[in-house]
């Protein structure tokens, strides 16, 4: 029985779910789980190349499943964190609950357990802000674009809301942070990679690359937005608690205040 030893993977949800199981599989105590690319092992440190099996993967998936939704939810959101050695706090808690007879993943007094738990609420948190905070702008190509760059990589998890939302219209929402985004077509989703120059950034100035009637929908909104402020009444703070600074850059009715 193999007890420690580092498991490569190729970044990919699949690959670190094909590589959970290998290591159930050869019972290692200790994996080391690492991207590859980003990868930092001891000298004597036996190291396996893991190739992404879609199989292999939807059984772990499934045994996850099967033990309780939340934890299902926990460790897809908490993987997407992209924290430092994600992949290792992960592999420890799947086994705390594959070992577990009970309910693991509500155990919060194991630092393990609270630590994803709370991984994935912040990614939560992040998924509902980009839902409220991606602004499209129309494209002289008539394509909708956004940008976007959350903490987390959460374009995997707000997908479904945005082709819920807009199915009658061609649209891109960009991470800038991550350099991919997902292009809907009016029939199905797709990961795309672009050449960015200075279109994505928030400015007053005016890019040829989206239409002037655009524009003039842009200034009838910080029109709109500036006339219903009661100034008197402003609370900055609770303000920015709502909409952080930090997205502001990629908000057209803040344009004033970048």
């Amino acid at each position: 029985m193999n007890t420690t030893k580092t498991l490569i993977y190729d970044g990919s949800f699949n690959g670190f779910l094909t590589a959970v199981f290998i290591g159930f599989e050869q019972k290692i105590t200790h994996a080391d789980i690492q991207r590859q690319g980003q990868i930092q092992s001891g000298l004597f440190t036996e190291t396996e190349i893991i190739f992404t099996n879609v199989e292999k993967a939807q059984r772990v998936w499934n045994g996850i499943r099967n033990k309780s939704n939340t934890a299902i939810k926990n460790v897809y959101f908490a993987f997407l964190s992209e924290q430092n050695n994600i992949e290792g706090l992960l592999y420890h808690y799947i086994q705390k609950l594959m070992g577990s007879k009970y309910n693991g993943e509500t155990d919060f007094g194991d630092d393990c357990i609270l630590k994803i738990n709370q991984l994935a609420h912040k990614v939560g948190r992040e998924k509902h802000r980009m839902e409220a905070f991606v602004r499209f702008q129309l494209t002289k190509d008539e394509v909708y674009f956004s940008n976007i760059e959350p903490d987390f990589d959460v374009l995997p998890l707000i997908s479904k809301h945005f082709r819920n939302r807009y199915a009658d219209q061609q649209w891109i929402i960009y991470d800038v942070k991550r350099k991919y985004g997902l292009f809907y077509d009016l029939r199905s989703i797709e990961i795309i990679s672009l050449d960015l120059t200075d279109i994505h950034a928030n400015r007053i100035k005016k890019s040829a690359v989206f239409t002037d009637t655009e524009y003039k929908y842009q200034d009838l909104w910080n029109n709109y937005f500036q006339s219903t402020t009661i100034k008197s009444r402003i609370n900055t703070k609770l303000h920015v608690q709502h909409v952080p600074k930090r997205y502001w850059k990629y908000l057209s009715e803040k344009k004033e205040a970048v």
